[in-house]
Formats: structure tokens, sequence, C-alpha cells
């Protein structure tokens, strides 16, 4: 066996493609434009409702409890259906989602960053699924929220659901961490440690929500929902929502 083969065969060994590419459109680098939104804690931090880390954490803890509860219910919903080579339902799941959000900056947010997403996996990926969801995007026919084109990336590229879940609940944590790094006196130590515990929380939540139904699906948080149409508002806009 030649030295390249063998090196080829370590390197697939110690490194699953999948784990590659759940890291990159993980990373808050990804480019789906989540650094221009806040899921609210703009509108927190103005109110003084979050002004330290201890109320940042459970400000987070919150949003992504609610996004758990919903928009991770559509993603699971949206893998399981492109695994099965079910465009309906991807499109169920897809509308479902859209239906229960109730503020328009939170539908806004979701359809930008999944068309976003969309758009940049099929660039890098050559798939009929990516493709028709993409052309349902741009004629209107599809709302393309952003979970459900996790869903559908993630399945295209063979990562599995709890896997998928993980990066969606770190997605969305990430999220308001970030904003909070330019709106609340917080220091990066401080989102890390909220980061940290809250991600060791993801295995029990997966297993509480794995088994939803789309009627299942909630987004009740009266105070986040409040905050978002406070945002829509107001004067302040450092973030789109």
């Amino acid at each position: 066996m030649e030295e390249q083969d063998k090196k080829a065969i370590l390197m697939n060994t110690l490194c699953d493609t999948s784990v590659m590419r759940l890291l990159q459109f993980t990373d808050s680098a990804c480019p789906v434009g989540a650094f221009a939104f806040s899921c609210g804690l703009e509108s927190a931090a103005a109110c003084g409702i979050v002004h330290d880390a201890v109320t940042l954490g459970e400000y987070v803890r919150a949003v992504a409890m609610q996004s758990a509860f919903c928009d991770a219910v559509a993603a699971l919903h949206a893998h399981r259906a492109a695994v099965a080579d079910s465009y309906g339902g991807v499109m169920d799941a897809d509308r479902a989602l859209m239906m229960v959000k109730l503020n328009d900056e939170g539908r806004l947010m979701l359809m930008r960053m999944g068309r976003k997403l969309i758009e940049l996996g099929s660039t890098l990926i050559k798939s009929p699924l990516l493709n028709a969801f993409l052309s349902d995007i741009r004629s209107g026919e599809a709302f393309g929220s952003y979970p459900v084109a996790q869903g559908v990336m993630f399945a295209v590229l063979g990562i599995k659901e709890p896997e998928m879940f993980a990066s969606h609940q770190y997605g969305v944590a990430n999220m308001v961490l970030g904003a909070a790094l330019r709106c609340v006196k917080v220091s990066h130590v401080d989102t890390q440690k909220i980061l940290f515990e809250l991600m060791g929380e993801v295995p029990e939540l997966y297993g509480e929500i794995k088994d939803f139904t789309l009627d299942e699906m909630n987004s009740f948080c009266p105070e986040v929902d409040i905050l978002a149409s406070i945002h829509e508002k107001g004067r302040q806009r450092m973030f789109m929502s």
C-alpha cells in the first residue's frame, strides 16, 4: 500500500468527514448573518432586564428553551423528511414552524438566515433536494426557515439528528451571547461560562423533545415575544431583532 493511501486511511479513521462538516456549519463564522440578530436581547438590555452575567444567563436559557420546543422540533422533522427523501415533509415542517412565529422580526430572521444557508449549501454541495428547496424559496413557495434549512443541510451532509440538534442549540445560544458582548456589560469569560453550562443540558433536552410532532411545537415565552415587539417599534437598531 502506498504511503499516500495509508495517510488517507488514517485521516478517515481519525476525522469523520461529517464531524468536519458539523464544525464548519456550526461555526459562528458561517456566513448566514447570525451576527445581525440578538433575539430580543437588545431590547432586554435597553429595558434593564439583562444587565449582568446572571441575568444574561437566564435570558439565554429562556431563548434556548423556546427554540428547542419550537424551532428544533421543525428542524428534526425536516431532517427526517430529507433522509426519507420526502420533500413534502420538508415543506410541511417549514410551513408549520412559520405559522407559530408571533413577531415579524423573528420570522424575518429565520427566513433570511435560512435562505443564506441553503444558498451556501447549493454552492458547495451537488444536491437535487437543496436545489429544489432553494428554487421554492426564491419563488415564494417556501419560507425557507433557518431550522428547516439546517435539517435539510445536515441530512444531505450525513450528519445525524442528535448532532444537528446540538448544533442548532449551540447556534441559538451563541448568537445571543455574541450580541451580548456588544450591548451588555459582560466579558468573553462570562459568555463562555454560560455557553458551557447550557451545552451540558443539550442531551437531556433532546431526549425531551425528540418525539414531538409538528402540532406539539410551541413558542410560548411571553417575555421574549414582548421584547421582540418592543424592538420592532423602538429606535435602537444595533441589531435586526
